[in-house]
C-alpha cells in the first residue's frame, strides 16, 4: 500500500507544473485526497483537499485560483495542477489519502514528497 508522487521540478515564476500521485494497494476513489507542502524551516500546511464526492473542495487562500486538485479513478491517480507559480510556492509537496471509519478510527497514507522549486 503506497502513494507515489511525481511531477515536481524547477520552474520559473509564472510557470506551471502538474503533480501526480499514483495509489497502489487500495482504491483512491474511496478516500478523501489532499496535497500538503512543507517549505524549509516551516511546518507542513494543507494546500488543497477534496472529499470522496468530488464536490467539496478546500484550497489554501494563497493558492486559490491558481491550483486545482483532481483525481482519475480509472488510473487510481490524483493530481495537483499548479499555475502562475510564485517563489513562495517552493516546497516539498506531499500527497495524502484519508478515510474515516468512525470518529476515532481512520486510515491515512502519505506519499514520499516531490520537490517544487520556483525561481523568481
Amino acid at each position: 500500500v503506497q502513494l507515489q508522487a511525481s511531477g515536481g521540478g524547477l520552474v520559473q515564476s509564472g510557470g506551471s507544473l502538474r503533480l501526480s500521485c499514483v495509489a497502489s494497494g487500495f482504491s483512491l476513489d474511496e478516500y478523501c485526497i489532499a496535497w500538503a507542502r512543507q517549505a524549509p524551516g516551516k511546518e507542513r500546511e494543507m494546500v488543497s483537499a477534496i472529499r470522496r464526492n468530488n464536490r467539496t473542495t478546500y484550497y489554501l487562500d494563497s493558492v486559490k485560483g491558481r491550483f486545482t486538485i483532481s483525481r482519475d479513478n480509472a488510473k487510481n491517480t490524483m493530481y495537483l495542477q499548479m499555475n502562475s507559480l510564485k517563489a513562495e510556492d517552493t516546497a516539498v509537496y506531499y500527497c495524502n489519502a484519508d478515510i474515516s471509519y468512525s470518529s476515532i478510527l481512520n486510515e491515512t497514507y502519505w506519499g514520499q514528497g516531490t520537490q517544487v522549486t520556483v525561481s523568481s
